[in-house]
């Protein structure tokens, strides 16, 4: 097994400035200094709320799987139910409002699955990722005007086709549909 390496090769901030601060997007830039005395006077960061993700399965072994269109890619996309921690909530709480909002399902068994970045470089959050399993339908979706999310149940076979097929692009939500598939010896 690795061991950590815990050697702290932290980054000196001389200065920031904050370039935009939107509700979706805050950038800044920040001069640095590097161990080794290099200074860099333009380090770009993007500042983000924590996200989370989650897994869902059906009571009968199906995937809760939603589709909307994403206009980065000017795609219509298959994803796991996805969103933002709000301030006050805890990531499980964010996760379970979530699924609920944008499906309409809730209750099950919840487990944390992974913690991941999308970009550990340039980004200041993490996406916190759960397994639901057993959950149900409990409602109807209560999407904001925003959103228009439709919802498939999907088996193991088809969402392992989806991945392995390269119909999932979103890589904070394949990521752990990778890791379930290999830790359930699935692949």
């Amino acid at each position: 097994m690795l061991k950590p390496n815990n050697q702290d090769r932290r980054w000196q901030i001389l200065d920031s400035e904050y370039l935009i601060r939107r509700p979706w997007l805050t950038a800044r830039r920040d001069r640095v200094r590097l161990p080794n005395g290099v200074e860099n006077n333009e380090y770009y960061v993007l500042e983000y709320p924590d996200w989370i993700n989650v897994i869902a399965l059906t009571r009968d072994g199906r995937f809760l799987m939603e589709r909307q269109y994403r206009h980065g890619l000017q795609l219509t996309c298959y994803e796991i139910c996805a969103g933002v921690c709000e301030p006050g909530e805890t990531p499980l709480q964010s996760a379970q409002r979530e699924l609920y909002e944008e499906t309409g399902y809730g209750g099950g068994t919840w487990t944390p699955w992974m913690d991941i970045s999308a970009n550990t470089s340039t980004m200041t959050n993490l996406t916190h990722c759960f397994l639901a399993t057993e959950v149900e339908p409990i409602s109807t979706q209560h999407l904001e005007a925003t959103e228009d999310i439709s919802i498939e149940l999907l088996t193991v076979d088809e969402v392992r086709t989806l991945l392995t097929t390269n119909q999932i692009k979103q890589s904070l939500m394949a990521a752990p549909l990778w890791k379930y598939f290999a830790v359930n010896r699935l692949l």
